[in-house]
């Protein structure tokens, strides 16, 4: 598998490169520079398959003949390891919930199918210093994903006081090669400074530093298997007018699920779903790229108004001559998130802020005869004071919560520094 840099196109790297070294020069994202396509037939026997080996032949015809098919379903296999079901929630319109892993939350899907990927393509005595920054989910997939694996230390930046307890205990408490630093700004602050330290070559070479945010490649192909899962489960007649809502922060897991429809999944249109921070509702209703300062929301995961993968969502676009046109969108206040809310729990739904985000904006947006999935990125737990406030219940905290829950936190406090974090990284 070929991959070439978006800011660099004479910058060409093998699969296994891209996911040791994260970003390409000048910061650039990776892309495939093959877009492998199904034809409608595979398609058909895909979805009869179970979801370990259809997602081993979704990721083969990206990675090619880098990883053997013997030894890439193991390590799906491995990545895979709970159900991502869909969960009916009115006659037209479903959930796919993505939080049956470890960390309740989409992000273990590419936080462990990545942490399989770089063990297998890592020397044995190659060190890795995994750093990116979260908006709350990202870093507990990873830490879970990574934690107590030989030679690789992770440094985790997220903004102080702007994620939720429940999310901040869950990857804060864990400690051995876990390392948490709380970051005085917000989650654009913490990814300027991830940044920064990609930018410094001699910090790169000496730590072996490398990103599991959803730049990375292996965690964006790996979330681009869900979408056939969710399909999959589907009947027949409701799989031709489909609908997909995407909660939408750092855009990649609309980034996925385009990369599906480019792969021959039969997607109607997708709507990308923000919060206030809505950069690219903007921008795709006026041509104009206009990021405002980030404003913090109910669905904190989803407060970023410079979104990472938006570059690739372009280039596909671009590729695959779609018009951008095409892309539905929308913004949703905090008031409304709270009454989209009560509104599914009165359909006996209960929802999180950001799955609410994307239910309100595919309920107003969806015609008649069509059918709607919208995603659920989060158990509604990992939000329990928000969510118990709004719908006036109490919520009981599964397991992986309750364990984490009276545990102290492990975290550093920094300024939003990169001389700090360089020092801290180095140390």
């Amino acid at each position: 598998m070929k991959l070439y840099n978006l800011k660099d196109h004479n910058e060409q790297v093998s699969f296994a490169q891209a996911v040791k070294q994260g970003l390409g020069s000048q910061q650039g994202l990776f892309f495939p520079l093959e877009l492998p396509e199904f034809e409608l037939t595979d398609i058909d026997a895909m979805l009869e398959m179970d979801f370990v080996s259809r997602s081993s032949k979704i990721l083969s015809a990206y990675i090619g003949d880098e990883i053997a098919a013997h030894q890439l379903a193991e390590r799906v296999k491995n990545a895979f390891a709970f159900p991502a079901p869909v969960s009916q929630v009115s006659d037209d319109v479903a959930c796919l919930e993505l939080f049956h892993g470890p960390t309740l939350a989409f992000k273990d899907f590419g936080g462990r199918f990545m942490a399989q990927m770089l063990s297998y393509v890592s020397g044995a005595d190659e060190q890795i210093t995994i750093l990116t920054a979260t908006s709350g989910d990202t870093g507990a997939a990873v830490a879970h994903a990574f934690y107590g694996m030989e030679n690789v230390r992770v440094v985790i930046l997220y903004p102080q006081g702007k994620i939720s307890p429940l999310q901040e205990k869950l990857f804060c408490t864990l400690g051995g090669n876990i390392e948490t630093i709380a970051i005085d700004g917000d989650f654009d602050a913490c990814q300027a400074l991830v940044k920064q330290a990609f930018d410094d070559e001699e910090l790169k070479k000496a730590i072996g530093l490398n990103s599991a945010n959803s730049i990375n490649i292996s965690r964006l192909l790996a979330q681009i298997c869900y979408y056939f899962e969710a399909v999959a489960q589907l009947p027949q007649e409701k799989r031709n007018q489909l609908v997909v809502s995407v909660p939408s922060g750092n855009f990649g897991d609309l980034t996925a699920g385009l990369l599906a429809k480019s792969l021959g999944l039969p997607i109607k249109r997708f709507i990308a779903a923000t919060n206030a921070n809505d950069t690219v509702p903007r921008f795709l209703a006026d041509g104009q790229w206009q990021p405002n300062a980030t404003v913090a929301t109910l669905s904190n995961a989803m407060d970023v108004s410079q979104p990472n993968n938006w570059p690739r969502v372009e280039e596909l676009f671009r590729r695959k001559t779609w018009r951008l046109t095409d892309l539905a969108y929308g913004a949703v206040s905090d008031e409304t998130t709270k009454a989209t809310m009560r509104e599914l729990a009165e359909l006996g739904y209960l929802s999180e802020p950001h799955a609410a985000i994307a239910y309100r904006l595919l309920r107003d947006q969806l015609q008649e005869g069509e059918f709607g999935l919208f995603l659920g990125t989060a158990h509604p737990a990992k939000f329990k004071e928000s969510v118990e406030e709004i719908l006036g219940q109490p919520l009981p905290l599964p397991e992986a919560l309750a364990a984490r829950a009276d545990l102290p936190l492990l975290s550093h406090a920094m300024k939003a520094d990169f001389a700090a974090l360089r020092a801290f990284l180095l140390k």
